[in-house]
């Protein structure tokens, strides 16, 4: 029995048995590949990756790398589809320790965002919140959650994760990038390094800690973490995969141990982003006057109002800002947008 039937059973490959059995509790199952690595399904939509005992990890990392937390986001699903389908044909060895995430299957089924709750809210202990404790998704974040400790408490080695992601919304910057408030941390430049290789120039620094995903493995774990959008939703098989490459060929030289490219024009600087303010749903006189269909980083000039609500009204200041992740349609007290500005670029090198 080859390794890919060991792992998926009577199923193409890893996307194909994760979408066969989303709703599913299977057996864990693992395999090992000729050069001695080895994998471990250990649960739908989950796999464990080890590299041959004794094999040098020249980068002294292991890597949590997730896609489809967000059913319907499915490009990055297919990027790390494709790695691990290149990794069982036997075209590169694995170097470092892998786990990788299909977040969210039930939704992907579905090819919806989510079902009942957005799975990237219920992280950092925000699945265990009452009106969400009953939940399948509240349940997956829990499981996902616990995978990942047993996966770092392994590994002594760095840790980094990315949180792979398509949005609904145009933007005007199509590929960036979100790190999570951690206290007094500040962003590696091996860190932008790597983004740039993977055509990703944008950077906006998180003001708050949240509940995301990539916030509990980086607040938690102590893991380099990053939300990662890379373009356009659509649906499963017509994404135009050479536009996901960067992210693709970037990852694919981390598990193979490889060392780092020197970043290339044009993803010479990293465009640095960080909060101002956070629109917030206040109640009933809440007034929210950006279109439904604005992009993301849309700027505003100085003096314009963005929200009011009788008590407050919120204007630009000085210096024109742009706003990100705008959506008028969430309950009171829950974010509606970020207001954002330019802070500076950064070296890639």
């Amino acid at each position: 029995m080859t390794a890919h039937q060991n792992l998926f059973d009577n199923s193409s490959d890893w996307l194909d048995h994760t979408l066969t059995n989303a709703s599913s509790s299977l057996p864990a199952s693992a395999t090992r590949l000729t050069d001695g690595a080895s994998i471990t399904r250990s649960t739908v939509g989950v796999l464990e990756l080890h590299p041959s005992p004794g094999r040098p990890n020249p980068n002294n990392e292991a890597l949590i790398v997730s896609a489809g937390v967000h059913g319907n986001e499915t490009a990055p699903i297919e990027v790390l589809n494709g790695l691990v389908n290149e990794l069982l044909n036997g075209d590169w060895e694995l170097a470092c320790p892998l786990l990788l995430i299909m977040g969210n299957p039930p939704a992907m089924v579905a090819g919806e965002r989510f079902l009942e709750a957005n799975m990237n809210r219920l992280f950092h202990g925000a699945h265990n919140k009452p009106e969400y404790r009953e939940l399948p998704e509240a349940a997956r974040a829990r499981q996902i959650e616990a995978l990942c400790r047993e996966f770092s408490a392994t590994h002594s080695g760095k840790l980094s994760h990315y949180d792979l992601h398509t949005a609904i919304r145009p933007s005007r910057r199509e590929k960036f990038a979100l790190y999570p408030f951690v206290a007094g941390r500040q962003v590696e430049a091996s860190q932008c390094d790597f983004l740039l290789e993977a055509q990703v120039d944008t950077l906006l620094l998180q003001h708050k800690a949240g509940t995301t995903f990539s916030s509990f493995t980086s607040s938690v774990l102590g893991a380099e973490s990053f939300t990662v959008e890379l373009g356009k939703v659509q649906p499963f098989g017509q994404n135009d995969l050479t536009r996901f490459t960067g992210i693709r060929d970037a990852l694919r030289r981390r598990f193979r141990g490889a060392a780092a490219p020197m970043p290339k024009a044009p993803f010479a600087d990293m465009t640095v982003f960080e909060v101002v303010h956070e629109i917030l749903n206040t109640g009933k006189s809440f007034q929210f006057h950006v279109p439904d269909d604005v992009a993301n980083f849309t700027e505003y000039a100085p003096g314009t109002v963005i929200w009011e609500d009788g008590a407050t009204c919120y204007r630009v200041g000085d210096i024109p800002e742009a706003i990100v992740f705008p959506n008028r349609d969430v309950p009171v007290g829950q974010r509606v947008g970020l207001m954002i500005r330019a802070r500076k670029a950064v070296s890639g090198a």
